[in-house]
């Protein structure tokens, strides 16, 4: 189980600001905030920000691990 505080804290070491909202996350990049989105679950949001961090370059494996799950 991915933890808020840890999702947060690692978000921030990597240069990212996130929020927690009712029923969503939110991030952005710290130096730009026109890099940003939302996310459902803390999950996702660990996604969403490591896909940024690595240009996307894992989205496919990602795909194929959902979809052999």
């Amino acid at each position: 189980m991915m933890l808020w505080s840890e999702t947060r804290k690692w978000a921030k070491d990597n240069g990212y600001t996130t929020s927690k909202e009712k029923e969503h996350y939110t991030w952005h990049k710290t130096d730009d905030t026109s890099i940003c989105g939302t996310s459902a679950s803390v999950s996702k949001l660990a996604r969403d920000i490591f896909n940024n961090i690595t240009d996307n370059r894992f989205i496919t494996h990602q795909q194929n691990y959902r979809h052999n799950e």
